[in-house]
């Protein structure tokens, strides 16, 4: 008789233990919400994520993705993880095409010659030496000038009109953004000179304009492209309400001009028991550059940097390592995200759960989750310890994990979505006013009381949250 191979029989039992496991229903033990409670009310009163938020706004200013400000921002983050206590800290490379912003201005030439307001989009060319000077044909809404007949539009300036307002989850950014990526790469396609829009902004009253990223991929075919600002947008409309041919002047000199390596900053709080399991937090670390980028996306990184530095002074470390990305140029494409997702996404089974901070420094109000059928009682222990502070649990929503997360989200990691109160954020979102007086200490630090009691419940939990290749298919990505 033929003696079993023990390898074998040893290593079949091991799988049907992993799957008896994963089918398990995930638990958070009591004291590990006891304690995250604790966390939680700390961090209430606690002020390091301003400090770091100042301090980021203050020493380093503006960090456009391949700026001057580049290189000196991440050394600044390595250095303050370092001094918080993070036990590991390093870099991974993000390479991207390099766009600089040189100078921008623009003007009603006829019939009623006067100055425009406006800023130069990601990924634009420069107008011709001189500028381009051409007339304008207006569209309502992105879908108008999808259905515009090509021969109205060659030669001209498109100026898209289409208006978002204040609402408290940020939704008409879907027109705002839409119009920005997809307007410019449309009115090229159908022969214009150059492209303009109302801004991307939510403040009807402000004249700081909103910049962002153009859908533009080919550098050959795109056109100059620049956003107004509101009143400005207002006053064109107006001009052009008197029925006479309307000529603008762009001139703009800004483009791509090489690429660039740049690199997301990592630190890590080394897990107690499991310091190969992951519970990933983050923001991403480049702005844009009119203002300091305090609200997009400084707060984002200094939320998740006081999190984990109060994870960090717990009297155990937690089971799993909780790691703190500061993701490298976020606003011209997720190029940190996907980096980051490629070179981690073969192992996104490891990958706990994961969240990023990128709206703003309001209060977090609402919290959803994309995870196994058998962790959603584990998400409702941690939504009951969040209820305190505000935020409540949409249990039929998916939870993305932010915008650069987004990226392991679609290779399978498990995630969440806190959302913060982004009435007023769209109102300085890439402008000049995006700076450190906007935000509110005390709700600053209640953003990282989520942070804290969510990371280290999820580091805590018996059992994972469903984290496996493939695993969320076809879902809304954000």
């Amino acid at each position: 008789m033929r003696r079993p191979d023990l390898s074998l029989l040893a290593a079949s039992l091991l799988l049907a233990c992993s799957a008896a496991a994963t089918d398990a229903p995930t638990v958070i033990p009591a004291q590990a919400v006891k304690i995250a409670g604790q966390l939680r009310d700390r961090a209430m009163h606690d002020d390091t994520a301003y400090r770091i938020v100042e301090g980021l706004t203050t020493e380093i200013g503006p960090r456009l993705a391949g700026g001057p400000n580049d290189q000196r921002a991440r050394d600044w983050v390595m250095a303050k993880m370092k001094a918080l206590g993070f036990d590991k800290v390093y870099t991974e490379p993000v390479s991207f095409p390099l766009w600089e912003r040189r100078s921008e201005s623009g003007a009603i030439v006829a019939p009623f010659p006067q100055k425009l307001v406006l800023t130069a989009l990601g990924y634009s060319p420069a107008t011709p030496k001189g500028g381009l000077t051409a007339q304008v044909v207006a569209f309502p809404t992105l879908d108008a000038l999808k259905a515009a007949d090509p021969a109205s539009i060659k030669g001209r300036i498109v100026y898209v009109g289409a208006r978002m307002t204040r609402q408290k989850d940020g939704r008409d950014y879907a027109i705002g953004s839409s119009v920005r990526t997809q307007g410019p790469v449309i009115a090229q396609s159908k022969g214009a000179a150059g492209f303009l829009l109302r801004s991307a902004g939510t403040d009807p009253h402000s004249r700081a304009p909103h910049t962002g990223v153009t859908g533009f991929t080919d550098p050959a075919k795109a056109i100059p492209a620049a956003a107004l600002a509101g009143p400005d947008a207002d006053q064109l409309e107006r001009v052009l309400a008197h029925g006479r041919p309307v000529q603008v002047k762009l001139d703009l000199d800004c483009g791509i001009t090489g690429q660039y390596t740049g690199a997301n900053v990592i630190g890590e709080i080394t897990g107690r028991r499991y310091p190969e399991q992951i519970v990933d937090i983050g923001g991403h670390l480049d702005s844009w550059d009119p203002g300091t980028g305090a609200i997009d996306d400084g707060a984002g990184v200094a939320i998740a940097m006081a999190a984990a530095r109060l994870i960090h002074e717990l009297p155990q470390r937690p089971d799993r390592t909780i790691r703190v990305i500061a993701f490298a140029n976020e606003e011209m494409g997720l190029f940190g995200g996907r980096a980051y997702a490629d070179r981690h996404g073969a192992e996104v089974a490891r990958h706990q759960l994961g969240t990023e901070s990128d709206f703003g420094a309001d209060r977090i109000w609402r919290m959803s989750a994309s995870v196994k059928p058998e962790a959603r009682g584990a998400i409702g222990q941690i939504a009951r310890v969040l209820a305190p502070i505000g935020v409540a649990y949409d249990a039929k929503a998916p939870g993305g994990g932010g915008s650069d997360l987004s990226q392991m989200h679609a290779k399978g990691m498990a995630a969440l979505s806190l959302t913060q109160d982004g009435t007023y954020y769209f109102d300085w979102h890439h402008t000049s006013e995006d700076t450190l007086d906007k935000i509110d200490p005390q709700d600053l630090a209640q953003n990282v009381a989520v942070y804290a009691a969510y990371a280290y419940m999820a580091a805590q939990a018996n059992g994972d949250f469903g984290s496996a290749p493939g695993a969320f298919p076809g879902e809304h990505r954000e």
